[in-house]
């Protein structure tokens, strides 16, 4: 698998999941399965539907939160952040390669410790996530600024 970031023990950010490792999950402790993408997308190895009943299929619970960069909106993390709370964790949270459940687990994250959007940003940099999207980290900065402590 490509690298998994262990954002504190309750969330793990990482790219798409294979049929092996979604199966191997449960193992490593995981309760829960948050799924950042789109139908359709390119480089998909099963549709959202089937990734259900897979992540179903070894006990474990699933969300899908589509998320595509150029729809992304407050109200989408807003609604994101209330299915959070009810989720059995700990949790796998991804998209294709990260970058987009790293940036939503962040604006939450971020947003519950009442950070600034810089503070958030230097955060997820210090853990390793590389945002090279301008608008991406200019979202998660701005989000994060307009949310903190709530």
């Amino acid at each position: 698998m490509a690298k998994r970031m262990q954002m504190n023990d309750q969330i793990t950010v990482g790219p798409q999941p294979t049929a092996a490792e979604i199966e191997s999950l449960p193992k490593d402790g995981f309760q829960s399965v948050i799924n950042f993408r789109t139908a359709g997308e390119e480089d998909q190895p099963f549709s959202p539907e089937e990734e259900r009943d897979r992540v179903e299929a070894v006990g474990m619970n699933y969300l899908h939160v589509p998320v595509s960069m150029d729809a992304m909106d407050s109200r989408k993390v807003d609604d994101f952040r209330e299915k959070f709370k009810a989720i059995p964790k700990p949790l796998y949270a991804h998209c294709k390669t990260g970058k987009r459940a790293g940036a939503m687990v962040m604006m939450h994250t971020a947003s519950e410790q009442g950070m600034t959007g810089e503070e958030a940003l230097q955060a997820a940099e210090e853990m390793g996530f590389e945002c090279d999207v301008p608008e991406l980290k200019q979202f998660v900065k701005s989000y994060v600024d307009q949310h903190a402590n709530t």
